[in-house]
């Protein structure tokens, strides 16, 4: 089992900046590639961000290129993801998931452990 534990949601205007933590307890945290998914009201929850075990492979969806970036510390059993350049369409609860199999995926089935999630506000 993995435990993971967002924080670092908040309300921000359009175009101000927020960071997700996201921590993880109990089985060896860099064994899973991790991701970042959201999920506003009335949609179907959606790839935002992954990260490869190690950290040295990103990858992110294109509605957040260029002002996204997710990184990892595995000392401190921690992912993150940094939000610059904010927007109303970035408003959602946003969720760190874990997948010990396979590395690139953007389906949430996927993915084996999640969070409880975070909520971003972006205010225009």
């Amino acid at each position: 089992q993995v435990q993971l534990v967002e924080s670092g949601g908040g309300l921000v205007q359009a175009g101000g900046s927020l960071r997700l933590s996201c921590a993880a307890s109990g089985r060896t945290f860099s064994n899973y590639a991790m991701g970042w998914f959201r999920q506003a009201p009335g949609k179907e929850r959606e790839f935002v961000a992954g990260i490869s075990w190690n950290g040295a492979s990103t990858y992110y969806a294109d509605s957040v290129k260029g002002r996204f970036t997710i990184s990892r510390d595995n000392a401190r059993n921690t992912v993150y993801l940094q939000m610059n350049s904010l927007k109303p369409e970035d408003t959602a609860v946003y969720y760190c998931a874990a997948n010990g199999r396979t590395y690139g995926s953007t389906y949430p089935a996927e993915y084996d452990y999640w969070g409880q999630g975070t909520q971003v506000t972006v205010s225009s």
